[in-house]
């Protein structure tokens, strides 16, 4: 039956393109996309990241010196052409094959093959989508490229169509890997049921499991395999539960003395190695001691928090994933670490209060990590409203387009005497750790 509906889907679809053989330039084009750096040195590499994030400041104080009472000048170090001191770019200790996720897609190859595991090169728009196997990326672990390896050959073995637009039927669709430093490695396998009945999606994941753990598959050694039915381009645990397979439910990292558990939904800095550092910074640049709070705000699984703990009096973690809090109250519970808390709400709605109910003479550090989205203008308005808030680093893997314009919200409506200490504070602190977030090798 699962056959027949797959044919009456495939009437409909268009004729695959045939883009010829996978060759070097193929690889090469993909190359330039995903990691558009790599034909330079690292420390080639580290120069034009730094004369980036010089162009970013130069832009920002641009900005800032149109603003009413806002005065950049300062007496205190600065680098050639800012107002600020702008640090090195800390390098990576790790430079290849570094990345602890890889999200790869599942669409017509160079070959015109739909059922190809890789990356996109090309546009919808202009109707030339290719993609492109990326085990030639020197960002890509070996185990990651196995993994995506394998599921194309499980693909090929399906008689399911894999799902390339969801107008068109399909059902097979995108592959994500996550490993740690312990050798875990986790699966998720992202699979449109269309109409299928609950029996037929039965089948699909005993189908699946059986490949990866007794099959060609399980040469990958799977810590976890997990399944997950989405309508959607992106789907959450709460829209649609990840459903376990085989294995165990989580995997765990070691980072900065703590044992980190993993969900599915976690979101953790790609370069393992890199995010020590970063995190290192974090608290270097924060100043923290035993008389202040630490606010941690959009904090994942918690980990910028729990590794500054010991230096705080209390760390106060807000996360709208449900999932990745349970992760990081573990995380606290499992390394004995009790002068924490963590919430799970959006900040701009939980922020107001939780700084209120703190304002009690104890000065409070933040710490905000954002998605690419940015702040909530509330979140930013809780925080230009709260005078215990004497430092706040702003960690971005983007600073310029949101955190830009975060940046310049908080620092509009201050007195010119706050904007003179905090203001530094946050021009300097949103550049040093951009080097640490990643590395495009």
């Amino acid at each position: 039956m699962i056959a027949k509906k797959c044919q009456r889907r495939q009437k409909s679809q268009k004729k695959p393109r045939h883009l010829g053989p996978l060759d070097d330039s193929w690889q090469e084009r993909l190359a330039d996309v995903v990691t558009p750096l790599w034909r330079l040195s690292y420390e080639e590499q580290l120069k034009v990241k730094f004369e980036a994030q010089k162009k970013t400041l130069q832009r920002l104080e641009s900005y800032l010196q149109m603003l009413n009472g806002v005065n950049v000048t300062t007496a205190a170090p600065r680098s050639e052409g800012l107002c600020c001191f702008l640090h090195p770019i800390i390098p990576s200790p790790v430079i290849s094959g570094y990345r602890n996720k890889s999200t790869f897609s599942v669409n017509r190859g160079p070959d015109g093959n739909p059922k190809t595991v890789g990356y996109y090169l090309g546009t919808w728009r202009d109707r030339n989508m290719v993609c492109v196997r990326s085990n030639h990326l020197k960002n890509i672990p070996r185990k990651h490229s196995q993994v995506a390896q394998y599921y194309e050959v499980f693909l090929r073995q399906s008689p399911l169509e894999p799902c390339l637009l969801f107008h068109e039927g399909g059902y097979w669709r995108e592959l994500i890997a996550h490993s740690t430093s312990q050798g875990h490695t986790m699966g998720i396998i992202t699979f449109h049921p269309q109409e299928l009945r609950q029996e037929e999606l039965c089948v699909q994941k005993e189908t699946v499991k059986k490949f990866f753990t007794k099959g060609p598959g399980a040469v990958c050694d799977l810590t976890s395999l997990y399944f997950q039915e989405s309508t959607m381009t992106c789907c959450s645990h709460q829209q649609s539960p990840y459903q376990l397979l085989s294995g165990e439910p989580h995997i765990f990292e070691d980072l900065l003395g703590l044992k980190i558990r993993i969900s599915p939904d976690t979101f953790f800095q790609v370069n393992t190695a890199g995010a020590e550092i970063l995190y290192w910074t974090v608290g270097e640049l924060s100043g923290v001691n035993s008389n202040t709070i630490l606010l941690d705000i959009c904090c994942v699984t918690g980990v910028i928090g729990l590794s500054l703990a010991q230096y705080t009096s209390w760390v106060l973690g807000i996360e709208l994933v449900e999932q990745v809090v349970e992760d990081a109250r573990w995380t606290a519970a499992f390394n004995g670490i009790t002068n924490c808390e963590f919430h799970t709400r959006r900040a701009e709605k939980i922020l107001p209060q939780l700084l209120k109910s703190k304002e009690d003479g104890q000065l409070i550090v933040a710490v905000v990590n954002p998605a690419q989205a940015g702040l909530h203008y509330q979140v930013v308005q809780a925080i230009r409203n709260c005078g215990a808030i004497h430092i706040l680093v702003f960690v971005s893997c983007k600073p310029h387009g949101e955190t830009t314009r975060n940046i310049t919200d908080v620092m509009e409506a201050k007195e010119e005497s706050i904007l003179s200490k905090q203001g530094k504070s946050a021009l300097h602190n949103a550049t040093y750790s951009r080097g640490v977030k990643e590395d495009e090798s």
